[in-house]
């Protein structure tokens, strides 16, 4: 399926070593008929709930409240020795903070995204008694949680300032390298061969700001045509992209955009890339992020183009694995990628540079750290 397949992988990996893992998720894809499979020894329970960044913020409202009471109806089910809470939304600690005090059994949290502080930073929470609410549950769901996992070092320093270091380990996502070394040779879009491709593929959300690589798509037509635009994805600003590209007369010339793509069918997509992308709206808070995209780029081999700063920006500083563009500079972000792009030797760097630094990112090096706090917890 699309998107993070990082709980699949940890799960997988628990269960290989003799674990038993129940995993309640939501069939928001409509991808299964069942309500219960068992894939790959995993106990997989599927929440009959359809789900869509499109959707209004109260919709999604809505649809977390009834996953919460579809969580806590499984998880009183089941018999088991650990909760593992991986949010967004913050709201996914309520049942398990329930769930652990019923059964008197530990839980570990993990932070994928800063809730309540990105929400509110974006306005998509204005009431103050709501904002109130969602502290005082952001604080009550780190005193309870025996232990928290975060997504990047951005997001462990804005933790350090609320609990202890000692209860914080970070687990980043993950670079699936042994998935880009074999792989079918499905082709997404054809293009003659001397044209180099800019893709990215992730989430077309209100935070994702996509309208400004069309933008820089509509700068490159005139500074070099024979450079095409890839977009693979699916959220809340699609048809704003396409109507945009088609405004700007690039859309199906030097800009193309696909639906979202399987995570197995991935590395396909990502090697035909020159280039990946990552992007965000100019937003501190989203600093802090630890972007799918970012890490499968990594996992490809591919030079990363971002347009924001942070913890990813003083990597790609760091390593050469990448570049970062302006955040609101469609202009000069164009004469920057079209001088990136007509340097081959820069190009091969960057490559070997982000092949050398997925090894650090790769999903059994992530994983042991993950077990470790796992074990750790079980045995306090």
């Amino acid at each position: 399926m699309p998107g993070s397949t990082r709980s699949y992988e940890f799960a997988k990996r628990l269960v290989a070593r003799g674990d038993t893992v129940y995993m309640v998720t939501t069939n928001w894809q409509n991808k299964s008929n069942l309500s219960y499979s068992l894939i790959d020894g995993i106990h997989v329970y599927w929440a009959p709930i359809l789900y869509s960044n499109k959707m209004s913020y109260l919709k999604r409202a809505f649809i977390f409240i009834e996953f919460l009471w579809y969580i806590f109806s499984i998880g009183k089910k089941v018999n088991y020795d650990l909760i593992v809470a991986s949010s967004t939304p913050l709201t996914i600690a309520l049942p398990a903070i329930i769930l652990k005090r019923l059964k008197g059994i530990r839980m570990v949290f993990e932070v994928r995204d800063m809730w309540p502080q990105l929400p509110i930073a974006l306005g998509a929470i204005k009431s103050k008694i709501i904002i109130k609410i969602a502290k005082w549950l952001e604080k009550k769901t780190y005193y309870n949680s025996d232990h928290i996992v975060c997504l990047s070092s951005g997001m462990e320093k804005e933790l350090s300032k609320k609990i202890s270091l000692d209860k914080i380990t970070v687990v980043t996502n993950l670079s699936d390298i042994s998935g880009f070394r074999s792989y079918n040779k499905k082709k997404y879009i054809s293009f003659p061969t001397n044209k180099n491709l800019i893709l990215y593929a992730g989430a077309f959300g209100r935070i994702n700001g996509m309208v400004y690589l069309v933008e820089i798509s509509k700068a490159m037509k005139k500074i070099n045509p024979n450079l095409i635009f890839l977009l693979a994805g699916d959220g809340y600003d699609k048809d704003n992209i396409i109507q945009k590209s088609k405004e700007y007369g690039v859309f199906q010339k030097t800009l193309y955009c696909i639906d979202s793509v399987p995570k197995d069918q991935m590395p396909s997509l990502l090697s035909q890339a020159t280039i990946t992308a990552s992007f965000f709206i100019n937003l501190p808070e989203m600093e802090n992020n630890s972007a799918n995209k970012f890490f499968d780029g990594l996992a490809a081999g591919k030079p990363i183009m971002i347009n924001y700063g942070g913890w990813q920006a003083d990597i790609i500083d760091n390593t050469g694995c990448g570049f970062v563009i302006p955040s609101n500079d469609a202009k000069e972000s164009a004469l920057q990628i079209n001088k990136i792009i007509n340097n081959k030797n820069l190009l091969k760097q960057m490559s070997k540079a982000s092949h050398d630094l997925a090894y650090k990112f790769d999903i059994d090096t992530n994983y042991s750290k993950f077990e470790k706090v796992i074990d750790n917890v079980i045995n306090l």
